[in-house]
């Protein structure tokens, strides 16, 4: 008779197997739990990202091997790569996300980029005791997302927004009906009634292209009461703001710089979608559809925070929209567990809940 540990490698085995005939030399990076993302710049410049922190590795490939590894990947997500399509974007079996450029829009070789998704399926609880957020901010962003808040999740590239956007709609009802739009499948939100829909490029012919603006159209027609676009990049903006001002509630991500880069991105972006789109008719859209900015950061670290909640009042002067700061990263303190200053508790003509009378009730208590 086997003993339990027999049994244990005679099931792993078939995984490790498959593991090293489609990734080959980077089987064992791709193994790996601490790893979250590797990039080939040239088939013996090859690195990883740990904890937040790049390093080169001692791995070497040919260019003959690369371009093996990168044929097999592209098989199975059923995406191409030629000189008329020299990037392609594709998700793999085991849920990763890949990036490759060719010559001669790169210089020389392929670069190559495999981004995995190891804490994609935290919740906001997971997050607090990993120090993404304090428990009064994760407390508070699960009131926000009972209540049916309007949420952008904002930051730099690898923050960890995708992360955190997963696990906010994670957090919302159980009975909620969630439609997921994302250029590239990463989102799993843990709910039984989700559909997740996803891009499609273009054939050969040049036909069967489907945008994210078209997928956010049909999606409304798809009974929602949650919405949430993977990430927001350009015309596909203004589709999801006039889809939150007829009263969906729903979430989406943004690269910026802070809380209020967002904001003027977000009032910048939709203007892409046409001449007939000025910024007078976008501004106050924002501030209608949007109530809430989370804005997340990669420290030198490579530690991942919340540093800022800010809340938009509704209110606009002239093309600036009016916020109001509700949680701001504390920078003085070095403790694991991050602290912040709160704003004053609630916000002036805004649906954001007040989100200091917990604390204000207990010490009314004591």
């Amino acid at each position: 008779m086997q003993s339990s540990a027999q049994i244990r490698a005679v099931e792993v085995e078939p995984e490790q197997n498959e593991r090293e005939t489609n990734f080959g030399p980077l089987a064992s990076l791709m193994a790996d739990p601490t790893i979250e993302e590797i990039w080939i710049n040239s088939p013996n410049r090859i690195f990883v990202a740990r904890g937040g922190v790049s390093e080169l590795t001692n791995i070497v490939m040919s260019v003959g091997e690369v371009r093996a590894l990168i044929e097999r990947l592209l098989m199975w997500g059923g995406r191409r790569l030629d000189l008329s399509n020299p990037f392609v974007d594709a998700r793999l079996p085991d849920g990763s996300r890949l990036h490759v450029a060719i010559p001669e829009i790169t210089a020389v070789h392929w670069a190559v980029n495999i981004r995995k998704h190891l804490v994609r399926g935290k919740s906001l609880a997971d997050l607090t005791a990993m120090g993404v957020m304090s428990s009064e901010v994760n407390k508070f962003l699960q009131r926000c997302v009972d209540d049916g808040i309007n949420i952008l999740v904002s930051g730099s590239t690898q923050a960890g927004k995708t992360t955190l956007l997963n696990a906010l709609i994670s957090a919302a009802p159980i009975k909620s009906r969630v439609i997921t739009i994302e250029e590239v499948f990463e989102l799993k939100p843990k709910l039984p009634d989700c559909v997740a829909l996803q891009t499609r490029d273009a054939n050969l012919q040049g036909d069967g292209e489907i945008p994210l603006r078209r997928l956010i159209k049909e999606a409304l027609r798809m009974r929602p009461s949650r919405l949430v676009v993977g990430e927001i990049r350009e015309a596909e903006s203004l589709d999801l703001l006039i889809a939150l001002n007829s009263g969906l509630p729903g979430m989406a991500t943004i690269h910026a710089n802070s809380a209020r880069d967002a904001i003027s991105k977000l009032q910048t972006l939709p203007l892409l979608a046409g001449e007939n789109i000025s910024h007078r008719f976008i501004t106050p859209v924002v501030a209608a559809a949007i109530d809430l900015i989370v804005h997340v950061e990669l420290d030198g670290t490579g530690a991942r925070r919340v540093s800022e909640i800010v809340a938009i009042t509704g209110r606009v002067e002239g093309d600036l929209i009016e916020i109001e700061a509700i949680f701001t990263l504390d920078r003085k303190t070095n403790s694991n567990q991050p602290r912040y200053v709160t704003g004053l508790g609630k916000v002036r003509g805004s649906r954001i809940p007040n989100y200091e009378s917990d604390n204000r009730r207990r010490s009314s208590l004591s």
